[in-house]
């Protein structure tokens, strides 16, 4: 079966690819608008690269969990990975990576969704 990245990139950092993923996406979208808005510049410029940030962010996060779900075997194993092996902590990094990423994705999502009403900076 093909793989986009081998086996080895499965590390310990994979578990805080898609937090950080959405915490630059946080920060990005946040700093654009504050930015904005100090310059009284119009929004709908700054809407548009919000949703290009949150398509790469969710683009990221997508693929962090991809990793995740081949880490845990692709669902094979169930939890809970309890045993002191190596195999059973890997399993149990996918499965805790996995979660994370549909956290992060749903809190990419919720965070963007201000941008869809946003039409003016009013205090």
């Amino acid at each position: 079966m093909f793989h986009l990245l081998p086996r080895e990139i499965e590390s310990l950092w994979t578990l805080f690819t898609a937090p950080v993923i959405w915490a630059a996406h946080f920060l990005v979208c946040y700093v654009a608008v504050a930015i904005a808005c100090a310059r009284g510049a119009e929004l709908a410029l700054v809407r548009l690269g919000i949703l290009g940030a949150t398509a790469l962010a969710l683009g990221g996060i997508l693929l962090a969990a991809l990793l995740a779900w081949r880490q845990w075997g692709f669902g094979a194993g169930d939890p809970p990975h309890d045993a002191g092996t190596r195999d059973d902590r890997l399993l149990f990094q996918g499965f805790a990576t996995l979660l994370l990423a549909g956290l992060s994705f749903v809190a990419v999502l919720y965070q963007a969704l201000p941008a869809a009403f946003l039409t003016d900076c009013r205090p």
